[in-house]
């Protein structure tokens, strides 16, 4: 198994070609949009090949203690990290979790569109019914745990009881993938910070702990006992809200700027905006 750095140099399409040659016996690809790799659990890991940076990974700097790891170019940890971890549980994993490598996350979910396109053209394996969770691995820090607009509160409790922390956020790939494949999914921290800057930086051992509890989390997936957690639409659960979130919005942002929020990253972006500005939400 190659270390973190072996995934932190290439440029998207260089890695998408290597992620290809590894998994090319099992993969269903569609070229410069995604790489789906069959697995054995019914649990699907996902990760973006992408970064925002303009160049690629020249030079890598650590802490003395190797721990810390950071690059002039921008490290790309996000999501280089979220790749680095499902393919190490992948090969840690005694029954193997599917894979979704995903590009063009950080220019709207370019990919994962494409690959919901070809879910609902039949292109895919029906197998994708029987997945009873998605986990993807593209959130800072080292305990966080986002569902968007998938409100599953048995679902949710399962995850915080891995050790995570339930954490917000405006968009990521499984916020288009969830809602077609309809089951719950939860994006996982991986040991990256100051995400989007030159200053990111990489916490090795953080990043290993989350692989550990993924790691273990698959292997539940396996066992029958393990339920499907389905996806449960937010505002399923409290359309009441919204209205009321919206109007408190209006007073800041314009309805043109609203509308644009909801069509970019979906209704679950109201909610996200009224407590940036007004803190927490009152339900």
């Amino acid at each position: 198994m190659e270390k973190l750095e072996f995934f932190l140099r290439p440029a998207q399409a260089g890695l998408f070609d290597l992620i290809f040659k590894r998994y090319k016996d099992k993969a269903i690809t569609k070229e410069c949009s995604y790489i789906l790799v069959q697995g054995e659990s019914p649990v699907m890991l996902l990760a973006h090949l992408d970064t925002v940076h303009s160049e690629p990974v020249k030079q890598i700097c650590k802490s003395e203690d190797g721990n810390i790891i950071m690059s002039p170019q921008g490290v790309g940890g996000d999501d280089r990290c979220g790749v680095y971890a499902i393919v190490k549980t992948y090969e840690q994993s005694k029954v193997k979790p599917w894979l979704l490598f995903t590009c063009d996350e950080e220019i709207g979910g370019i990919g994962a569109s494409v690959f919901t396109d070809d879910y609902y053209d039949g292109k895919l394996p029906k197998e994708l019914d029987d997945l009873k969770f998605l986990i993807e691995i593209d959130r800072k820090g080292s305990k966080d745990a986002v569902y968007y607009d998938c409100n599953n509160a048995e679902f949710e409790a399962y995850i915080t009881s891995k050790g995570f922390v339930t954490a917000y956020g405006s968009f990521s790939d499984i916020s288009v993938i969830a809602p077609a494949l309809d089951v719950a999914a939860v994006n996982l921290s991986s040991g990256y910070y100051n995400a989007h800057t030159k200053h990111e930086y990489i916490n090795r051992k953080q990043l290993e702990n989350v692989i550990s509890k993924v790691i273990e989390i698959v292997a539940e997936a396996a066992k029958p006992e393990t339920p499907r957690y389905e996806y449960r639409d937010y505002l399923d659960s409290a359309p009441k809200y919204l209205d009321d979130m919206y109007n408190g919005l209006s007073h800041i942002y314009s309805k043109e700027e609203l509308e644009d929020y909801r069509r970019e990253y979906g209704d679950g972006m109201i909610s996200q905006l009224y407590q940036n500005e007004f803190g927490d939400l009152w339900y």
